[in-house]
């Protein structure tokens, strides 16, 4: 099986509600899907987000990158030496995380194609069902209240529920949430570097002290303020996890050293692909690290590949925030991952098993 032609479209999903956070708010989702030819006839899919915020990366770096960079690279490569393309891939340019992600995934759909086995049993097997977590922006108390306890009704056991924007009233926010769902679902934070260090341990101790009992808070301070989250990480109970503090196998190593945080946040958008997740995911199980597993603002294409990677390394990505496909107001990619709001499972067709992505715009 030899790559022939690397082909972009541009797919747009509108969500359900707007997403909001201490960053940014969206009104939809927008993202470069990959399609990688081969001679054989097999396609392998993959997808990145612009996060411009997060990892700087935008639709048209990613989209220039691919075409001008690694699509001259992989033509011509055969897919069953794996290791090679993924070397060629990683090697090939500078940051580009969402780019080299988008066209790892398609190679590792088509490497398991090849050998015609879903990508998790390629992995390393695995039961193939997951149950991820729901986001709840930050609004108006009254609404994430609201928002919260929909959640529930739907099946979601688990809630991650965005502050950042007011440290006295993201401390209001979580004392009426946890007032109406204690018992019910567990709350998990997620500040997205909204707050300094000392605000954060002010506001999970008034909360702790308050008989809030949270499950994690994730990435309280800026992501090069490594210092600050290991000052966070000593002075509260609540688990620390670190997301824009952790792109690849260096930071997490360097996060495991300074022990600066309880838990990891992989995503492939910030890893480059599946390679470097199962890379960290390696490392923390060294260390007796948990993991979560989580995405961007992205579409079932890429989620699926991150939950084929959730499956396969279970045995430390123990937390799952893969709740994208459930923010969309519909999906449009036909495939063996199904999505019912909590709860994922994974089918038996080949790769990822997509057959069918509906509303897709070529970009060529």
């Amino acid at each position: 099986m030899k790559i022939t032609d690397i082909r972009l479209g541009m797919l747009t999903i509108p969500l359900k509600t707007p997403f909001k956070t201490a960053l940014r708010t969206v009104q939809q989702i927008e993202d470069v899907v990959v399609m990688i030819e081969t001679d054989t006839g097999h396609i392998g899919y993959g997808e990145a987000p612009a996060t411009a915020v997060i990892t700087g990366d935008i639709h048209g770096s990613i989209i220039d990158a691919i075409k001008s960079v690694l699509k001259p690279k992989l033509v011509g490569q055969q897919i069953a030496d794996l290791n090679h393309i993924i070397r060629l891939i990683q090697g090939a340019i500078m940051k580009n995380y969402s780019a080299k992600a988008a066209v790892e995934m398609a190679v590792y759909d088509l490497f398991a194609q090849l050998y015609q086995a879903p990508l998790y049993k390629i992995l390393g097997g695995g039961v193939p069902k997951i149950t991820t977590d729901i986001t709840i922006s930050v609004d108006y108390i009254d609404k994430m209240v609201a928002d919260s306890l929909s959640a529930i009704d739907r099946g979601f056991e688990t809630l991650k529920v965005k502050v950042g924007k007011d440290i006295g009233v993201d401390i209001e926010r979580v004392k009426a949430i946890y007032a109406a769902v204690a018992g019910k679902a567990l709350i998990r934070l997620d500040a997205n570097q909204g707050w300094t260090a000392k605000e954060a341990v002010y506001a999970l101790r008034k909360l702790e002290d308050a008989g809030v009992r949270l499950e994690l808070v994730e990435q309280p301070v800026k992501a090069y303020d490594l210092e600050g989250l290991k000052y966070i990480t000593e002075r509260v109970h609540t688990p620390v996890m670190a997301d824009e503090s952790s792109f690849g196998p260096r930071e997490v190593i360097e996060l495991i050293k300074m022990r600066a945080a309880d838990i990891i946040n992989i995503k492939l958008m910030k890893t480059g692909g599946i390679a470097n997740a199962i890379k960290i995911a390696d490392i923390c199980s060294f260390y007796d690290m948990q993991c979560m597993i989580g995405c961007m603002l992205e579409g079932s294409i890429s989620v699926a590949a991150a939950v084929h990677v959730a499956v396969a390394k279970s045995d430390v990505i123990t937390k799952i925030d893969l709740d994208g496909p459930s923010l969309c107001a519909f999906d449009p990619v036909r495939s063996s991952v199904n999505f019912n709001d909590a709860d994922i499972t994974i089918g038996n067709a080949p790769g990822l098993g997509i057959t069918a992505i509906d509303g897709l715009v070529m970009l060529d």
